[in-house]
C-alpha cells in the first residue's frame, strides 16, 4: 500500500539524547513556529519572543561547552536542528544560525575568563548576538574593510560602518572585525560590542525581497568605545577568526537551504496528490513524478554533503573545502528545487495563498550570504587545483 502525506526524514543521529533533541525540535517548530510563519513573514514581524523561547528550549548555544551554557552537541547534530527551525521558517532557522556566528570568536579565540564572564548569558537565550564583517565597499573582499579601532591605553574606540548585518538594531552584542593596524588582512582584530553600547547606531532595515521578518540593515560606529578586555584573540588576529567563523557558518547555511527546500518539497507534492486534472491526481502524472523524484534526490544530496562536512569538522579536521562545497551545492539545490515547486503548483505557486512562493524568495539570499557562491567556487577550486597565478 502507498504511504500517504510527506515522508518523515530519515536520520541517523548518534545519541539517544540527540534523538530527544530532533523530537523536541520539530515538535516546537510545527507547533510554536510554522504556523504563523507566513503570516509574520507578509507583516515583516521580528521573532523576539520565539527566538526566547528557543532559548529557554535550550537550542541558542548547542554546539558549545557544556561548561559555558552551551549544549555540548557535535555540529552533525546542531545542523538537522537548524534545519527543521529553518523548515517551519527561515528567519528562525538563520537566525539561531547567525546567533552561533557571532558567538563563535569568544569561544573558540577568547580567555578563559572572558569565556566565563560573557558566554553563559550569551548561550543562555538571554541575548542573541550579530555578526559584524561586511561592509559597505567590502562584502566577499573582507581583507579591504575600513572600520577603524584605534587604541588609546586599555580602551578601543570604533569608528565606521558595517553592512548587511542580520538582527541590525535588534541584537544584544555583536562580534566586530575592525581595522586595527596596518593595510591587508594582518591589521585587523575582533571585538566584543554590546548592543547598547554609547555611539552605535542602526539605519532603517534594508527592502528585501524575502526574510522580511529578519532585519538586516548597516551599523553606524560613531566613536563606540569598548575595552581591552573585550578585544578576542590577539591584534590582528581578526581575519583568521573571521575565516574560521565563516567556514561554520557556512554548514548553517547549507543546513537552512536544505530545510526550505524540504518544506517546499512536502508543500509541493501535498499539492499534487489532492490537485485533479483529466480525472486524475497530478502525481499521477509522469512529467510531474520525474520533476519530484530530482527534487528529492537533491534534497538527499545536499544533507548528505552538509553532514559529511559536519562530521569532519567534529573530528578536529580541516573541513573548509567540504564547507564551501556544502554551501555552494545546498543553496543552489534550495533554489531550483524551490522554483520547481512553485512550477509544480502552476498559477497556485505564483500566489501568496501558498507557502512556496515564499519559499523560493528565500531560497535566493541563502546562494549569497556567507560568501557568495562564487566566492564558494573560488574557495573549491584554490583547494583542489592550487592557488591563483599572480605571475
Amino acid at each position: 500500500m502507498p504511504q500517504h502525506g510527506p515522508q518523515p526524514v530519515v536520520r541517523h543521529l548518534p545519541t539517544q539524547e540527540a534523538r530527544d533533541l530532533l523530537a523536541l525540535t520539530r515538535d516546537l517548530a510545527q507547533r510554536e513556529i510554522a504556523p504563523a510563519a507566513g503570516a509574520e513573514e507578509d507583516a515583516g514581524t521580528f521573532p523576539r519572543e520565539t527566538f526566547a523561547l528557543i532559548g529557554e528550549a535550550g537550542l541558542l548555544g548547542l554546539p558549545y561547552a557544556e561548561e559555558y551554557g552551551g549544549g555540548g552537541q557535535p555540529y552533525e547534530v546542531y545542523l538537522q536542528v537548524l534545519e527543521e527551525l529553518a523548515a517551519a521558517r527561515l528567519t528562525i532557522g538563520l537566525g539561531v544560525s547567525v546567533h552561533t556566528l557571532a558567538s563563535h570568536a569568544l569561544a573558540h579565540f577568547g580567555t578563559k575568563e572572558q569565556r566565563a564572564e560573557h558566554l553563559p548569558a550569551m548561550l543562555g537565550g538571554g541575548m542573541l548576538g550579530a555578526y559584524c564583517l561586511s561592509e559597505p565597499a567590502s562584502g566577499s573582499d573582507a581583507a579591504n574593510l575600513r572600520t577603524r579601532a584605534v587604541r588609546d591605553g586599555d580602551t578601543w574606540t570604533i569608528d565606521g560602518t558595517k553592512a548587511w548585518i542580520t538582527h541590525g538594531g535588534h541584537a544584544d552584542f555583536y562580534t566586530v572585525l575592525a581595522r586595527s593596524g596596518g593595510e591587508g588582512a594582518r591589521g585587523i582584530s575582533a571585538y566584543l560590542v554590546p548592543g547598547d553600547a554609547p555611539g552605535l547606531s542602526a539605519a532603517a532595515p534594508e527592502r528585501k525581497m524575502g526574510m522580511k521578518g529578519s532585519p538586516t540593515a548597516q551599523l553606524h560606529f560613531d566613536g563606540v568605545t569598548v575595552p581591552d578586555a573585550r578585544r578576542i584573540g590577539d591584534e590582528g588576529q581578526g581575519f583568521t577568526i573571521a575565516l574560521a567563523a565563516l567556514d561554520a557558518g557556512r554548514l548553517g547555511i547549507a543546513a537552512c537551504a536544505i530545510g526550505v527546500a524540504q518544506a517546499a518539497l512536502d508543500a509541493g507534492v501535498a499539492y499534487v496528490r489532492e490537485r485533479r486534472q483529466f480525472g486524475r491526481p497530478l502525481a499521477d502524472f509522469q512529467g510531474l513524478r520525474f520533476m519530484i523524484a530530482d527534487m528529492a534526490t537533491r534534497i538527499e544530496a545536499g544533507r548528505a554533503l552538509y553532514l559529511a562536512a559536519a562530521r569532519t569538522r567534529d573530528a578536529g579536521e580541516d573541513f573548509s573545502r567540504q564547507a564551501a562545497m556544502a554551501k555552494l551545492f545546498c543553496t543552489d539545490a534550495a533554489m531550483q528545487v524551490t522554483t520547481d515547486a512553485v512550477q509544480l503548483l502552476g498559477g497556485y505557486g505564483y500566489t501568496a495563498d501558498f507557502p512556496v512562493e515564499r519559499y523560493m524568495r528565500e531560497a535566493k539570499v541563502l546562494q549569497i550570504v556567507e560568501g557568495t557562491n562564487q566566492i564558494q567556487r573560488m574557495v573549491i577550486a584554490r583547494h583542489v587545483a592550487g592557488p591563483e597565478s599572480r605571475g
